[in-house]
Parts: structure tokens; C-alpha cells; sequence
């Protein structure tokens, strides 16, 4: 009986350590997530769509490089809005598109996503928008900050994460 209990109590104690050890799931509040919505489904506008991301992105890659809170990237990235909006407009009309671009931060709900070990939850995040058109397509999300899909310039992807920082010098990693 007595070896049962010590058992017993050596189970209950590593699932404890085990649990109290696991990372938490990350929240909402933490990320800015950005989302960029096609015209439409058709061909032509999904093919833009990813000419403006990568301008977008490599715009705004220098932008958010810098930031160490996620509401000092909200405020660079809303004084760049109108940039946005006209870097948007010229890959489109470089490529015959007649229609413009909004570029907007507000609420919206994502699914559930995985980037590479990070998975967020599906639920309402603080996202920059960017609407090709009527914004009525598919459309291509990531995360701004931290930059979880932006690259550092050089074509290899940096993925880097304050709070998986703050996490891992918690532990000692």
C-alpha cells in the first residue's frame, strides 16, 4: 500500500511539473495580424494580390523591425496607412487594375493558424487590413508583429518573438 501511495504521489507530482512547464497558448492581444483581401476570386486578382503582399511586406518589414510592443508597431503602422494604400494602387496599376486599395487596423476574426511551432487560436485579433478593391476575394493573412512572416531582407525568413524570449530566458533557454 505504501509503495502505491509513493506511486501514485510520483505520477501526480510530474504531471504537475509537466503541465506547470507546458508553454501557454499565446493571446490574441499580443499579436497584430495582418490580412489582405483580394477583389475577387478570379485569377488575375489573385495573382495581384500576392505583388502586393510582397510589396507590403517588404515595406513594412523596416517598419515593425524596430518595435518592441505590439501597440508601438499599431502606431507606426497606422501613420503609414496612406502609404500603404498608395504602394497598393501603384502595383495595381502597374499590372492594369483600375480599382484602389484601403488600408485599415481594426478587430477581425481569424481561424486557427500554425506558423512554424506558433499556433493561434481562432478568435478576434487587431489586424491591419489591406481591401483590394471590394475586398470581396480570398485573401492572404499573417502576423505583423511579432513578425512571424516577414522576412529580414535577404530572402531568409527571421522569425523572432518577444514573448517567446521572455518565455525562454524564464527558463533558462
Amino acid at each position: 500500500m505504501k509503495k502505491f501511495f509513493v506511486c501514485a504521489l510520483l505520477v501526480a507530482a510530474t504531471i504537475a511539473v509537466a503541465l506547470l512547464c507546458l508553454p501557454s497558448s499565446p493571446k490574441a492581444d499580443a499579436y497584430l495580424r495582418v490580412h489582405i483581401r483580394a477583389n475577387s476570386n478570379g485569377e488575375k486578382d489573385q495573382a495581384v494580390k500576392y505583388l502586393v503582399k510582397d510589396e507590403a511586406v517588404k515595406y513594412l518589414t523596416p517598419v515593425v523591425a524596430g518595435c518592441e510592443t505590439k501597440d508601438e508597431a499599431m502606431k507606426m503602422i497606422e501613420k503609414e496607412l496612406p502609404a500603404l494604400e498608395r504602394l497598393a494602387e501603384r502595383v495595381l496599376s502597374e499590372k492594369g487594375f483600375s480599382y484602389g486599395a484601403r488600408a485599415s487596423l481594426r478587430q477581425e476574426e481569424f481561424p486557427t493558424r500554425v506558423y512554424e511551432e506558433v499556433t493561434l487560436g481562432a478568435g478576434v485579433y487587431d489586424a491591419l487590413i489591406l481591401e483590394l478593391g471590394t475586398g470581396e476575394g480570398d485573401n492572404w493573412w499573417c502576423v505583423v508583429y511579432p513578425p512571424l512572416c516577414f522576412s529580414a531582407g535577404n530572402g531568409n525568413v527571421v522569425y523572432k518573438s518577444k514573448i517567446a524570449e521572455i518565455i525562454n530566458s524564464f527558463f533558462g533557454r
